[in-house]
C-alpha cells in the first residue's frame, strides 16, 4: 500500500458497520491527514432523535461533500451516490461479527451509564432500555445489518461505477491501528 499516495487524498468516506470503529477511526484519519471530519449520524439525527428525511440528509451530505477536502464517516446507502460520486478514498473496516456486536452492547452500555449527549445540541442520549428493548436498538441493527453490509461493499468494491475510487478493506484492530501509524508516519 502506497502511504505516501494515500496521505494526498482529501475526499474520504469511512464505512462499516455499526460498532466497528468507523466514528474513531474518522476523528483519527481526519486529524492524521489535517481534515475536516463529519459525521454521518449527525446529519441525520435532529433533536429528540427525530431523523432526517431523505431529502434533508441528501442536502446535508451535498452540503458537505461538495466541499474540497472531508473526512466522513458512515453508511446510509441512500446517500451512496452522492458521496460515492466525490469520494476519492472509502475505508471499509470489516471486522469480525463477535468483536462488531462486543463493541457496540460496550458503547451503548457506557453511554447509558454516563448519560452523555452523542450530538452537541441535539440531546440524545442512549438508553438501556432503547438498546436492548427497542425495536430501534443500535445492537440488533448492528446484528441484522452486518451480513448485508457485507456483501454490499464486496460487490460495490468491484463495480465499475466505482473505478474511480480507491478502496481499503481493513479487518482486525491490528489492521486499523498500523494502518493509521503508517499513514501518519507517511504525512510527518
Amino acid at each position: 500500500m502506497d502511504f505516501e499516495r494515500l496521505s494526498r487524498f482529501e475526499r474520504i468516506n469511512v464505512v462499516g458497520t455499526s460498532g466497528s470503529g468507523k466514528s474513531t477511526f474518522a476523528r483519527e484519519l481526519a486529524e492524521s491527514l489535517n481534515l475536516p471530519f463529519y459525521e454521518m449520524d449527525q446529519l441525520f439525527w435532529k433533536p429528540d432523535w427525530q431523523p432526517s428525511s431523505d431529502d434533508e440528509l441528501l442536502r446535508k451530505v451535498r452540503e458537505v461533500t461538495s466541499r474540497p477536502k472531508w473526512v466522513l464517516d458512515g453508511n446510509y446507502t441512500r446517500t451512496l451516490a452522492e458521496k460515492w460520486k466525490h469520494a476519492q478514498l472509502v475505508i471499509w473496516l470489516d471486522l469480525s461479527f463477535t468483536r462488531t456486536i462486543f463493541r457496540v452492547a460496550k458503547r451503548v452500555i457506557h453511554r447509558s451509564r454516563t448519560q452523555e449527549e452523542i450530538w452537541p445540541g441535539t440531546g440524545n442520549r442512549e438508553s438501556l432500555a432503547n438498546a436492548f428493548l427497542s425495536k430501534e436498538s443500535i445492537i440488533w441493527w448492528a446484528i441484522t445489518t452486518y451480513r448485508t453490509n457485507r456483501n454490499k461493499y464486496e460487490e460495490m468494491m468491484a463495480a465499475p461505477a466505482y473505478s474511480h475510487i480507491c478502496f481499503i478493506r481493513l479487518t482486525s484492530p491490528a489492521n486499523v491501528a498500523s494502518f493509521l501509524k503508517r499513514l501518519q508516519n507517511a504525512v510527518e
